[in-house]
């Protein structure tokens, strides 16, 4: 893949995220692709912040969107390679304080197999 291909499929996973559109966010993820959050840790300490596989980030981000009906990610800015990109963005939710994330995604034959938040 290049740069701009995996650019694409960041701008891609915001348009997902922000539409809470779930089978469109998972179709950007391999079938084996995992996850490491540190909200992982906080909300699900058995996972170590680590999930694995389509079904736990289908449950992870279903729960995401019930409990926060207002979450929308703006980009700050995506800087990518051949193989990952990375993505600086702002969590807004509303009566919430907004929050500065950086995000990794890790690439290979056009789909997400791994991707790393990293906040404060």
């Amino acid at each position: 893949m290049t740069p701009e291909q995996n650019k694409k499929i960041a701008f891609n996973w915001f348009e997902a995220f922000n539409e809470h559109d779930l089978e469109k966010l998972l179709s950007l993820y391999s079938d084996t692709a995992e996850h490491f959050s540190p909200k992982l840790k906080i909300r699900k300490p058995e996972t170590n912040g680590l999930i694995k596989g389509k079904q736990a980030l289908r449950e992870w981000w279903q729960d995401a969107f019930d409990r926060l009906p207002t979450l929308n990610y703006e980009v700050i800015k995506l800087t990518a390679d051949d193989e990952q990109v990375f993505m600086e963005y702002m969590r807004h939710v509303k009566n919430e304080e907004d929050l500065r994330v950086g995000e990794v995604l890790q690439i290979k034959n056009g789909l997400i197999v791994f991707s790393r938040v990293y906040h404060g």
